[in-house]
């Protein structure tokens, strides 16, 4: 599998997995669409990029192994989850009552890289998704540091993708979202989803 024809196969099957598993519904992903929709694109990146970031972070400790010696210290998931149910729940309250874009005005505050960032080092999906992908495929037999770099650019450029995507799925709302009214039962909605999403997640 180490001729270019070999290798397609392989890598298809990667981005595809990384595509169904790591791009579905999920805290980050709902997220990134809720700030799109409350905040609009503009002021949503910060928070985004902290998304990306964090989760770059997830997939590089899993690439190392550090994940399952986390994982392996008494209570270490249990904290992860605590940690992560809280700053989800406090960020679905921001939504939830984040006024409607008509009311707004530029310097209105948006959760910042920091917050993105957190969000998605205490997504307890992320790290079981990433582990799940990695490990799935090889793309180069026997020559491991090779093919842990290949995977780990592969599915970089697919977190920035899927999160940039769902953001812009978020985005797309904002403009239906001057009325109270309307505005205030998709961003009610969007939050409910999340904590939903999360609950999947951490009960799975």
């Amino acid at each position: 599998m180490n001729g270019p024809d070999g290798l397609y196969y392989p890598m298809l099957t990667l981005l595809v997995a990384s595509l169904v598993i790591m791009g579905s519904p999920g805290p980050s992903t709902i997220s990134a669409t809720a700030m799109g929709a409350a905040y609009g694109f503009r002021r949503s990146l910060g928070y985004v990029s902290g998304l990306i970031a964090g989760t770059v972070a997830v997939l590089l400790a899993v690439a190392a192994g550090i994940v399952a010696i986390l994982l392996s210290v008494p209570h270490g998931a249990f904290l992860l989850t605590v940690v992560s149910a809280i700053y989800i729940l406090y960020l679905a309250f921001k939504i939830a009552t984040a006024p409607p874009l008509s009311r707004r005005n530029d310097q209105a505050a948006a959760p910042a890289f920091s917050g993105g960032f957190l969000l998605a080092v205490a997504n307890p999906k992320a790290y079981l998704a990433i582990a799940a992908v990695f490990a799935d495929v090889n793309l180069f037999q026997d020559q491991r540091l090779l093919d842990a770099t290949v995977k780990i650019a592969l599915l970089t450029g697919m977190i920035v993708a899927i999160h940039l995507i769902w953001l812009l799925v978020g985005a797309s709302l904002s403009r239906f979202l001057q009325h109270p009214t309307i505005s205030r039962i998709v961003n009610i909605s969007l939050a409910i989803l999340l904590i939903a999403a999360t609950m999947v997640a951490v009960l799975e």
